[in-house]
């Protein structure tokens, strides 16, 4: 294997290496395929099945948007323990609205999304300018809401939704072009395949594109083989997905929200002067002061986001059961937070990718569903979850105190 270590890529040289794996970067990646491959023997097969691929993602979506939200607040060094409770109470209000009151869907969804912003604006206030600590805002936000959750329902549930909701939250994209025969696996919308080609071809233009640029920089990049088998290896991943979901109902709607949520908040986290202010107040709250970061307003806005986030889970939560109840939400926060933990995120706040938490997600589900496939009682669910995320701390805390001797 090679390294490219030079700053002009025109006279750019190879100098030889060894292979080496970042187990600190790239080992949530390889525990998550070590999981499912585990599972996938123990179901005998069942867990990659194309139905079981969308129950997946549609059972587990608004951990999953909980999840992008939570990533941000524990990079920049706080929690929220309330997101549950958020959940609950913004689904509640889309039921009044839609099932009570008939307002349009759009605009219900619309005045919900802005409850939960408000929401979020209530507690960022609270932390970033009143000066209490995130944990107990939440604290008290889970315990508000959740009763606002029961006195907007009346302790009973609301339904059904309107079926636009239901189908944002439970249906799949139409078949807009023909099926397709892929032999012995059968039939695939062509349609969902032309959409997993084209995102392969923007992770390839992305990725080459980063490489380029840390060359021009005199960065250390991979040698360009290992650079094509990594791409190669994501691309294969992906396409099976995309194939197994065309071959059952073409995509999930949450799905593709889901896709664009990820997308754009790993661009805001990487790419904007707002993202590299989280980590900045993350990995150091006074050198980041120093520095001209706007703590205060940093700290509310994320706040302000994960409210928004917690508000669209919530609706989607309440339209994949078709009724808002005062009990949604139970534990949301903690799958949340496992997620973002168990996807990379440091416990002292300044590190963590959002893409890392949608893979710690991912963890949760495939061991909550392959479990549940092979009859594990909840106990064992619940134990082997706990585990998971000890193990993953446990990993973040030996890997800091590694890298500190070696230096």
């Amino acid at each position: 294997m090679t390294t490219i270590v030079e700053a002009d890529p025109e006279t750019a040289v190879t100098a030889p290496t060894r292979f080496s794996v970042n187990l600190r970067q790239s080992g949530i990646y390889i525990a998550f395929a070590a999981i499912v491959v585990l599972f996938e023997i123990l179901t005998s097969g069942s867990l990659l099945e194309p139905q079981n691929i969308s129950n997946i993602v549609v059972q587990n979506s608004y951990i999953l948007i909980l999840a992008i939200g939570m990533i941000l607040i524990i990079i920049a060094g706080h929690i929220d323990l309330s997101a549950g409770s958020v959940v609950a109470v913004t689904g509640a209000v889309a039921a009044v609205l839609m099932v009570d009151l008939d307002v349009p869907w759009p605009l219900a969804i619309l005045a919900t999304l802005v409850v939960g912003a408000l929401i979020g604006a209530w507690q960022g206030f609270w932390i970033a300018y009143f000066g209490i600590p995130a944990f107990i805002v939440t604290l008290a936000g889970m315990l508000v809401f959740r009763a606002l959750t029961m006195t907007v329902l009346g302790n009973q549930g609301i339904g059904p939704f309107p079926d636009d909701v239901r189908t944002l939250a439970n249906g799949f994209t139409p078949g807009f072009l023909n099926n397709v025969g892929l032999g012995v696996l059968g039939g695939a919308d062509l349609f969902t395949l032309l959409v997993g080609l084209a995102a392969v071809a923007g992770i390839v233009a992305v990725q080459w594109r980063a490489r380029r640029a840390r060359i021009g920089y005199g960065q250390t990049v991979d040698g360009l083989p290992v650079f094509v088998a990594k791409i190669a290896g994501a691309a294969l991943v992906l396409m099976f997905i995309v194939v197994q979901l065309a071959r059952f109902k073409n995509l999930p709607w949450v799905l593709v929200l889901l896709a664009a949520l990820v997308l754009a908040y790993t661009l805001i986290s990487q790419r904007t002067v707002f993202g590299r202010h989280i980590y900045a107040v993350g990995g150091n709250l006074q050198a980041a002061g120093l520095s001209g970061v706007k703590v205060k307003s940093v700290t509310f806005w994320i706040f302000v986001n994960m409210g928004l986030l917690a508000s669209i889970a919530g609706i989607i939560f309440a339209g994949r059961l078709n009724q808002a109840g005062p009990t949604a939400g139970n534990a949301f926060e903690l799958d949340a937070i496992a997620a973002a933990f168990i996807g990379g995120a440091a416990v002292q706040g300044g590190v963590g990718k959002v893409v890392g938490a949608i893979t710690g997600g991912l963890i949760m589900a495939v061991i909550n569903n392959g479990m549940s496939l092979i009859g594990s009682p909840s106990e064992r669910v619940m134990l082997v979850k706990g585990l998971v995320l000890l193990a993953a701390v446990a990993f973040d805390v030996w890997a800091k105190r590694r890298a500190g001797r070696s230096r």
